[in-house]
């Protein structure tokens, strides 16, 4: 073969290879989509893509559309194995794919199996302040305060005005007892977003605690912030 009829026939397979791309990409964003209003049916299309060729979008469609049906520890597992597969895609989708695993892992109530995931997307991208928060919310539910402390100090430096690292943060200095800090949090979290409803019962808990420290002449003690 000719190299002109060589780069010619590269240039068709890449073309046709963009295509398939786009081609799944499409049949993803609507299997998600069918996810929120409904997951059995999305589920049943995911198993249908799946047979023809078990596709990542494939199995990734019917891990979130199990999570959604309630099977959350089964979906979540199936996003772990999709991160480590050989065909799991770029290192940005596997970090995507852990950092769903995590959150259906906080969701199922098994902190754990969220920090390993949490654990593995930081491996890939180790600065993304989103992940850094999601691991975070995993140490706070691990009653690793200093830990998670850490992991939002590193999400605040790099997005100041990230409101759930700041709430987040101020959870763990409530648990910690530093109540000043955990006030100054609450109202950086407010400043970002008034109308959170996790934020304001953070605020309502601050508040409450700084009444009995007053009460008991500035005696504090470690709370639970959950």
């Amino acid at each position: 073969m000719s190299l002109i009829a060589a780069a010619v026939s590269l240039a068709l397979l890449q073309t046709a290879g963009e295509k398939l791309a786009t081609a799944e990409q499409a049949r993803l964003d609507a299997c998600l989509a069918r996810i929120q209003s409904d997951p059995e049916n999305a589920y049943e299309d995911g198993l249908a893509w799946s047979f023809e060729g078990n596709r990542p979008g494939a199995r990734q469609c019917t891990a979130l559309a199990l999570i959604a049906l309630g099977h959350i520890e089964d979906g979540a597992a199936r996003l772990v194995d999709l991160a480590n597969a050989s065909d799991g895609g770029t290192m940005e989708q596997r970090a995507a794919y852990l950092s769903q695993a995590g959150n259906a892992y906080i969701e199922a109530d098994a902190p754990d199996q969220a920090l390993t995931a949490f654990d593995g997307a930081l491996k890939i991208a180790p600065d993304a302040p989103e992940l850094l928060v999601d691991r975070a919310s995993a140490q706070l539910l691990l009653t690793n305060y200093d830990k998670a402390i850490a992991d939002l100090d590193n999400a605040i430096s790099r997005t100041p005005k990230m409101g759930e690292a700041h709430m987040l943060r101020g959870q763990a200095w409530l648990a910690k007892g530093d109540l000043d800090k955990a006030m100054a949090d609450v109202n950086a979290a407010m400043e970002a977003d008034p109308e959170n409803i996790d934020t304001l019962v953070l605020r309502g808990k601050v508040r409450e605690a700084l009444r009995v420290q007053d009460e008991n002449g500035g005696a504090v003690e470690r709370l639970d912030p959950q």
